[in-house]
């Protein structure tokens, strides 16, 4: 061994592959496979959940997910065993001339401080994002508890999906708008709403089909147009309150399928359609005090 020769330790190699994967490949002289492991460990983990998410049949997602999360964990564990298997190997390795502390900290910095937060931000602007639902506010649709995916080509320039009656959107909270709130887009701009009793009408007509008694209330199931949903009107001393109003230009009036339970637009009022950033698509994980509510994973939002 002669004193240019570095040989490469399989612990730190190991290490450095579990830190970022593809990192390990660079310490061990291997650029293109580190290129390569990078690129398939961001392109599985972000825009891949995306593409479930958004593109999917509802019955093929969480099998999707599943299986898009067990590859990126074996495409990690994968790096860090061809990491130490390579260092093993180098032992009388000599390194080449960019390899410096200081090229390893600029890749570091590009890859996991720089690359992936932007991926993971524009996806989350643009395509698909996850919120937790910490009320009861949309029950009967959408549980305390559920962790929904969210599309957010929806309501924007270009995009094809404009905002429609019965859809359960995500919009910021007019009176403090660094909250999200999650409610039903009831009325749009030049609808007239009117809420009495436990009836909603838009431009005159009722959305009630059906109505049944059960002993948390009232459950009906209101219609628009080819949509129907379900709703709960609870028995309470203080009913929230009414409304009759002709929806403004650039507004929606939304309500909580939990009528006596949300706080909506018979509080804060309407909402401007530029505050409305997603459409809730589907419950990807749930869980209660009692454990995971497995059947509701992969459950379609309508």
């Amino acid at each position: 061994m002669n004193n240019l020769t570095r040989p490469r330790r399989p612990v730190f190699a190991l290490m450095m592959s579990f830190v970022l994967p593809g990192f390990g490949q660079l310490y061990n002289g291997e650029p293109n496979k580190a290129i390569w492991l990078f690129l398939g460990f961001a392109l599985l983990s972000i825009p891949g959940g995306a593409l479930v998410a958004l593109y999917l049949p509802s019955t093929w997602m969480m099998p999707a997910l599943v299986v898009g999360i067990v590859l990126t964990l074996a495409l990690w564990l994968y790096g860090m065993i061809d990491a130490w298997r390579g260092a093993s190997r180098r032992q009388d390795y000599v390194p080449q001339v960019w390899q410096v502390s200081g090229v390893y900290a600029l890749v570091f910095i590009i890859c996991n401080v720089l690359a992936l937060p932007l991926l993971i931000s524009y996806v989350r602007e643009h395509q698909v994002a996850s919120f937790y639902l910490p009320s009861s506010s949309m029950v009967p649709s959408v549980l305390r508890g559920d962790i929904i995916f969210a599309d957010k080509r929806y309501n924007c320039p270009g995009c094809k999906q404009g905002v429609k009656r019965g859809d359960i959107a995500i919009f910021a909270y007019p009176n403090n708008r660094t909250i999200y709130y999650i409610k039903r887009i009831i009325g749009l701009p030049g609808d007239h709403v009117r809420v009495k009793g436990n009836e909603v009408w838009v431009n005159g007509r009722s959305l009630t089909v059906t109505e049944a008694v059960t002993p948390n209330g009232v459950l009906a199931t209101e219609r628009d147009g080819g949509r129907q949903w379900k709703v709960i009107w609870a028995p309470v001393k203080d009913r929230p309150p009414e409304a009759d109003m002709t929806v403004p230009a650039g507004q929606v009036f939304v309500l909580g399928d939990n009528r006596d339970a949300a706080k909506d637009s018979r509080y804060f009022g309407t909402v401007p359609l530029q505050d409305v950033v997603g459409k809730a698509r589907q419950v990807w994980f749930s869980s209660d005090a009692n454990g995971v509510r497995w059947r509701r994973l992969g459950e379609v939002l309508e």
